[in-house]
């Protein structure tokens, strides 16, 4: 008569530990990834943000040299610095002025605060002289 042998004791517990293992890894892995998305998508609505403000910034008032701070919404806040650009040597002369924006978009708490930068240039109308 034949004995139907089994698994041992010992191979019952490595194989568990061993399932055990990989399941925390994975677990580790699947938190990882939704980490990864939500920084994806608060940089994704920084950018949105940065857009509309960079679009319509010198919609109510001519853009004028200098420092603006304000806030998207509760979550986001932002700080425009206004700089004149010069390609090359000032030319008294050039009929258009241009401006850079440097953009910076802040979200999250004080102690961990994150940023996301945003640089364009804008060309505006004519220098006007007295």
């Amino acid at each position: 008569m034949k004995h139907a042998r089994g698994f041992s004791l010992l191979e019952v517990i490595a194989a568990t530990l061993l399932l055990a293992i990989a399941f925390v890894a994975l677990m580790q892995v699947a938190g990882s990834s939704v980490a990864l998305t939500r920084n994806a998508d608060d940089h994704s609505q920084a950018a949105l943000w940065a857009r509309n403000l960079l679009d319509t910034v010198d919609i109510t008032a001519p853009l004028q040299p200098g420092t603006r701070e304000g806030r998207f919404d509760e979550h986001y806040r932002w700080r425009l610095v206004v700089t004149p650009w010069h390609a090359g040597p000032a030319d008294a002369n050039a009929p258009m002025q241009i401006m850079k924006l440097d953009l910076d978009v802040f979200w999250g708490t004080r102690s961990r605060e994150r940023s996301a930068h945003f640089s364009t240039l804008r060309m505006l109308g004519p220098v006007k002289t007295a």
